[in-house]
């Protein structure tokens, strides 16, 4: 028997959830079988045709929606990997190169020095740092940013060497800095604390003037470099491509004479009138730059907010990628979303259990799971077609079979990568819809795993005990809320003897998901507050993401990509750990769930006087529960409205238009009735 890197089991729950699905699925047959009987022999008028046939066809909906994702239940699997066996099958000279790419927009939604952090968590990973190489997408194309990684290739060499001499876990120094465990290690703690610390104000500094001070640059090197930011007509959608080597490995030393990653930030060509398909393109152009500089076997696409929380991680992927188990067509490996900072019951569902965690386990037993566009390893093959097939890219240099024997710093390298990085370079090729990343919606992490499944690649889920990357979530209900929105467009793509049975089709569904939540060693308060925020993202997100994505493909100008804000104050932060939503600000996104909220209390109300009129509670009962349920819901909406004096509360011109709205809505209701 060969030595063991991983092996996966069945999930206990398996049987028990094939069991749940036949009966679950019996219930919607005999539901769909009342609607057709009562359309057919008791739908005597056009409104009882109309309003039969508009509950099947939601039904319909329901029950496809049910299907696609009770799948994911069906044959849940656990996977456990042995990186310690790694070396037992691979010599250390022996492990693949891995290209590291790390995309930032903005320096004031997307603080430098949390770009900084994360880069450094991912060049300090237990792997022979010459087989590293990290590219940082800037595509906001800031000389803020770029001074960041500066100063951030300094203090590399000071940091790498300490995390790897002292086996530190957290690899992040501000993680690292802000934990008890460092107290550990005190010999060097202090003096490599003040040197981040200094190392942070000069970057806080120079993001608060919004400019470089002139005593910050050394050379004059550097001064031609942030010269190209200054020149006329230059601005974040218009400007040549920069792409500068801050640390190159086979010239560059740690401070105990150990070799370093490479470090490269690249910010691609803009003009106004090429497109940008904002965070694909910016992939594809450190695919193709990382191509002709380092072609790694290897690539980890990482969001500028996800630090490195095991150096393990990486050979925790090899465990799959190189493991006899591991499927024939296995084209990536992908790692869970997890989140630091989320208060005791997770207001804002900003855990997302559904979607980073319980879903992609019970897809690892089928296909896999989707990317989801940050802390996957993609074997780089899989950008040029499908497993039998590869398409051909316009250079040489950026076949993944390539052998790269040209130090990076090379005029010719340089040159080619600063032509592959140009606004123009794509066209008329296969980019973006054959090569590389895919092109055609804001969700390009799920259209791209699902086109690459689509060509007959799989993948493989790895979900260890330690989380592998830990992110922020948003702690204001207006990101949350935004943040789902841009989600909602890139994925565009009650009657009597049945009573029991549509409460036990929403009954079940809800206990499911909350048994999916515990199952997880999440807390029921955590699944009550997912439920309601996905409330709140139907209402709001999802109805201007389609709204938005009509206006789009209507040929309309929109919006576009917003980046959610990571920036975070005090006094929001302290009432994010309260558990008090933060509403602060007015958005029209917060006008729909809002006026739901004053409906659901206007019905209910409504309710109690015709029930203490007639007590029909057999006519009223259901109107009565899914009033109460939208109250319950919606509490935080009327503390916000009514009872906070704090910033966090929600704005006065928000109140008005959404009371105006609920009048409107009562007041037709009322006529119809």
């Amino acid at each position: 028997m060969g030595t063991l890197l991983h092996k996966y089991k069945h999930m206990p729950c398996t049987t028990f959830n094939r069991i749940f699905a036949i009966i679950y699925t019996c219930a919607i047959i005999a539901l769909f079988y009342h609607h057709i009987i009562t359309l057919i022999h008791h739908s005597t008028t056009l409104i009882s045709v109309i309003t039969t046939t508009s509950l099947l066809i939601s039904d319909l909906i329901l029950a496809f929606t049910w299907a696609t994702t009770t799948s994911f239940r069906l044959r849940p699997i656990l996977r456990q990997d042995f990186p310690e066996n790694l070396e037992k099958v691979l010599d250390k000279k022996d492990f693949p190169a891995i290209d590291i790419f790390i995309c930032t927009a903005d320096p004031y939604k997307e603080p430098p020095i949390n770009v900084v952090n994360t880069a450094l968590s991912l060049m300090a990973y237990d792997y022979p740092p010459e087989k590293i190489s990290v590219y940082v997408s800037d595509d906001g194309g800031s000389e803020l940013t770029l001074f960041a990684f500066m100063e951030a290739a300094k203090f590399a060499k000071v940091w790498l060497p300490f995390c790897r001499d002292n086996n530190i876990m957290d690899r992040c120094p501000e993680a690292y800095f802000s934990s008890s465990s460092h107290g550990k290690v005190e010999l060097h703690d202090e003096e490599i604390k003040v040197v981040y610390e200094r190392m942070k104000i000069r970057i806080e500094n120079v993001v608060d003037r919004g400019e470089i001070c002139s005593e910050y640059i050394i050379n004059e090197a550097q001064r031609q470099i942030f010269n190209k930011y200054r020149n006329p007509g230059f601005t974040r959608v218009n400007h040549p491509a920069i792409i500068q080597v801050l640390i190159e490995s086979t010239k560059e030393r740690d401070n105990k004479g150990q070799p370093m990653p490479n470090l490269v930030y690249v910010s691609r060509e803009k003009n106004k009138n090429s497109p940008h398909h904002f965070k694909a393109g910016a992939l594809n152009s450190l695919l193709r730059v990382s191509g002709v500089m380092t072609n790694a076997a290897i690539v980890l696409t990482q969001d500028c907010d996800m630090y490195s929380n095991d150096p393990q991680t990486l050979k925790r992927a090899l465990c799959y990628i190189y493991n006899s188990l591991a499927p024939p067509r296995l084209g990536y490996v992908q790692f869970p979303q997890r989140y630091h900072g989320l208060n005791n019951n997770d207001i804002y569902g900003g855990e997302v259990l559904r979607l980073f965690v319980a879903n992609p386990v019970g897809m690892d037993g089928l296909q896999g799971p989707s990317y989801v566009g940050s802390g996957c390893f993609f074997l780089r093959r899989v950008f040029f077609g499908g497993p039998t097939s590869m398409v051909h890219p316009e250079v040489q240099e950026l076949r993944p079979d390539h052998k790269m024997e040209k130090p990076i710093t090379t005029e010719v390298v340089k040159e080619l990568a600063h032509h592959v990085a140009g606004c123009n370079y794509e066209n008329n090729t296969k980019w973006g819809y054959q090569l590389g990343f895919r092109y055609g919606s804001l969700v390009e992490d799920y259209f791209t795993g699902y086109q690459l499944h689509c060509e007959g690649w799989e993948s493989i889920f790895c979900h260890p005990s330690r989380p592998a990357f830990l992110g922020d979530v948003p702690i204001s209900l207006i990101d949350a809320v935004s943040q789902t929105k841009r989600w909602a467009i890139g994925l565009l793509e009650v009657t009597d003897p049945w009573f029991m049975l549509y409460a036990f089709l929403f009954v079940g569904a809800y206990c499911q998901d909350c048994y999916d939540f515990i199952l997880y060693n999440s807390t029921y308060k955590r699944w009550w507050n997912d439920q309601r925020i996905w409330l709140i993202k139907g209402l709001s997100p999802y109805l201007f993401g389609l709204m938005e994505y009509i206006i789009k493909h209507l040929g309309i100008t929109t919006l576009g990509f917003n980046v959610t804000s990571k920036v975070q104050d005090n006094e929001q932060s302290k009432r994010y750990d309260q558990g008090l939503m933060e509403f602060g600000i007015h958005s029209p996104m917060f006008i729909p769930f809002t006026t739901a909220s004053i409906v659901n209390i206007f019905a209910l109300v409504i309710g109690m006087i015709r029930l203490m009129n007639d007590w029909s509670l057999e006519k009223l009962f259901v109107q009565m529960f899914i009033a109460c349920f939208g109250v319950l819901n919606s509490w935080p909406v009327y503390e916000a409205m009514i009872t906070r004096n704090d910033k966090g509360r929600m704005s006065v011109q928000t109140i008005v238009v959404s009371f105006s709205l609920a009048f409107v809505l009562c007041c037709g209701a009322s006529l119809v009735l």
